[in-house]
């Protein structure tokens, strides 16, 4: 699995992340600390701490560079 920090801090950052996620064939995972969520479910997005980075984990064979694109201002590079 591939792994990128992301912060959602307002809900437009939500909704950006939301549509980007849904025109993805891969399955996408959103985790905060032991909670998991499925990455296109907008009620699991909101289920998770979003005051801090969250995880999104995709497979490894990812290579959705329209997706990337699209969420590149919401990673979080430390």
């Amino acid at each position: 699995m591939k792994e990128y920090k992301i912060m959602l801090k307002t809900i437009d950052d939500v909704k950006v992340f939301s549509a980007a996620a849904a025109g993805c064939s891969e399955d996408l995972d959103l985790s905060s600390g032991r909670y998991v969520v499925d990455a296109k479910s907008i009620m699991g997005i909101f289920s998770l701490d979003l005051s801090k980075p969250i995880t999104l984990s995709v497979p490894e064979s990812f290579n959705d560079e329209e997706f990337i694109s699209a969420i590149e201002k919401l990673i979080v590079t430390e």
